[in-house]
């Protein structure tokens, strides 16, 4: 597939909410998207199936892109809190899961679900999305290092993969990210959840799991 092609792609495709008929169909799509990527096997699609009924869950941002009346991408967003060293208190979102089918993946579908996830957000009214994942993935569509605002993470530490889209000038201010507890899912109801789905074989040791571990471990105690 040429640059053009994949340009090409990215116009046709249609983002829109997610239908309730199809949530089984969206949870296959993430579970593929991310099966042994960031460690063998997945959760991705355990999450997206208990954020939908959180209280921290934003309904309008349950997305699905679709191409030729295909889904072929997701992306979904819950509510989190930013807590400035001032003592102000700012209502955020968090990003993820977003996922793209496999063989619909470096078309720009993703590109295309990140650009309409803002849109509405901003519209909803919220300063700005977090996120954690690859810097040199994301920061094409945006997003910076929280660092640069001063933002630590949930235990106070600087991470590399935190990153943060501003929604609004001026809005984000030094401070912890604290992300909902709707992301604490459990291994084993995971595990348990994933027997509906057909067998995979599962693999240790991928590119992709190798970058992770390397991300996850470019933390630092703020000062």
């Amino acid at each position: 597939m040429t640059a053009l092609d994949a340009k090409e792609d990215s116009r046709q495709v249609e983002i829109r909410q997610e239908r309730p008929e199809e949530r089984r169909a969206m949870e296959t799509l993430v579970r593929e998207a991310f099966w042994n990527q960031y460690a063998p096997g997945c959760m991705e699609h355990y999450l997206l199936h208990v954020l939908r009924s959180h209280k921290d869950f934003v309904p309008p941002l349950n997305l699905v892109a679709e191409l030729e009346g295909e889904p072929v991408g997701q992306c979904a967003c819950v509510k989190g809190k930013l807590w400035g060293d001032d003592g102000a208190v700012c209502t955020v979102l968090t990003l993820g899961p977003i996922a793209v089918r496999p063989d619909f993946q470096n078309r720009g579908i993703g590109g295309r679900l990140l650009a309409r996830t803002a849109e509405i957000a901003k519209g909803l009214g919220y300063p700005a999305i977090f996120l954690t994942g690859d810097p040199a993935y994301y920061s094409r569509y945006g997003y910076l290092p929280a660092e640069q605002f001063g933002v630590r993470n949930g235990e106070n530490c600087y991470a590399a993969a935190l990153q943060v889209l501003p929604l609004e000038k001026g809005v984000l201010m030094p401070g912890r990210y604290e992300e909902s507890g709707a992301y604490l899912v459990k291994e084993q109801a995971a595990l348990d959840f994933d027997q509906q789905f057909p067998k995979k074989e599962t693999r240790m040791g991928t590119p992709s799991q190798l970058r992770f571990l390397e991300l996850a471990g470019r933390v630092r105690p703020a000062e």
